[in-house]
């Protein structure tokens, strides 16, 4: 007997069930005697030992479900080999229980941090195959993550009924979009919904620059719409640590970018401006015709890594083709928007500021 087990880790996203069904369906059309093994609440029910037995009827229907059926629970890198008083860390746990559990292979969904406690473990020993999944797109190694593209159009069709409200009341708008080290989704949401502005971590912005711009377009339409990613700053935070930017935006009273925004828009120009924020909308729901078609291969491709004996690796896609890369080469490695990106390109093109 073969026993596999699977984890989603981090943030959920749509596309973690599909991705999963298209595994199991697959390792069960490919591996006799077959016992898959879900871990539950990702990387701490492999700490303690929290397991459920699968069957094949535990898969059906999943396709058309978001979220994920065994749960999540975030794991921060930081603390995962960390001593405790009895001298094991969370990773020996992991380690140790994937031999009681008596695990042949894990396959693991998750993100940047996920793959970085994969990693780990697979340097450890453990046989491990990585899916790509997070809203963030932030990756390193494949074009895209699945759950982006959905909360893609999930931020898009919220933009537009916010576009609609800003018309007719004359109105500026800053929308919020998830994305705390970079700036994927707000650029492609921004993009695709026609934003006037879009306001990335990675082109720090100038509140000068970007409040002329704004009155620049106010005088060629009544309303604006504002895209921003939430790890967003400015040319003068840009020295600035996280902690410590968070903390003087706190003493300010500013508990998002987008109020800190709406303020200095309203100080320099003298207008009213609203704030939205789809929050964990962008990551709920069922995943769109494109994630699930994505999830389908990338979870069939794992299976053939998993039947064939290839572990220490994480499913990809580069240049369009389904593949996979090594954990060692892509574990930690950030991959942020930069200035040559086409999206980026075009967006200046056709005339988005970036407030930079």
């Amino acid at each position: 007997m073969k026993r596999i087990g699977i984890l989603t880790s981090g943030g959920d996203c749509a596309g973690l069930n599909p991705a999963i069904y298209a595994l199991a369906k697959s390792l069960y059309g490919k591996i006799d005697n077959l016992q898959l093994v879900g871990i539950l609440d990702g990387y701490t029910g492999l700490i303690e030992g929290r397991v459920r037995e699968l069957v094949e009827a535990d898969f059906e229907g999943l396709i058309e479900e978001g979220g994920t059926f065994l749960g999540s629970i975030r794991q921060s890198f930081k603390t995962i080999d960390i001593k405790d008083e009895n001298g094991s860390s969370k990773a020996d746990k992991m380690v140790k229980n994937v031999a009681l559990l008596q695990l042949d292979a894990l396959v693991v969904l998750g993100g940047n941090g996920t793959h970085k406690v994969a990693n780990l473990l697979a340097e450890r020993g453990v046989n491990i195959v990585a899916l790509p999944k997070t809203i963030d797109n932030d990756i390193f190694g494949t074009d895209e993550t699945f759950g982006y593209n959905t909360a893609t159009q999930v931020g898009v069709d919220y933009i537009e009924r916010i576009r609609t409200t800003a018309a007719s009341h004359s109105r500026v708008f800053i929308i919020e979009i998830m994305g705390n080290k970079v700036g994927w989704l707000a650029l492609s949401t921004g993009l695709a919904s026609g934003a006037d502005m879009i306001i990335l971590p990675e082109f720090p912005y100038s509140v000068d620059k970007m409040t002329a711009d704004l009155q620049a377009i106010l005088k060629k339409k009544n309303y604006a719409l504002v895209v921003v990613s939430e790890g967003a700053f400015s040319k003068d935070e840009k020295k600035l640590k996280n902690k410590e930017r968070l903390q003087v935006r706190q003493e300010l009273g500013f508990r998002t970018i987008s109020e800190k925004l709406a303020h200095e828009i309203e100080s320099e120009l003298g207008i009213q401006v609203r704030t939205a924020m789809p929050g964990h909308a962008l990551r709920g729901g069922t995943a769109n015709a494109y994630d699930r078609n994505y999830t389908l291969q990338l979870g069939a491709y794992a299976a053939d890594l998993v039947a064939d004996d290839v572990f220490g690796v994480t499913v990809a896609k580069v240049k369009g083709k389904i593949t996979h890369n090594q954990l060692k080469a892509i574990a930690g490695k950030a991959k942020p928007v930069t200035d040559v990106n086409q999206k980026v390109l075009a967006a200046r093109s056709i005339g988005i500021s970036f407030g930079d």
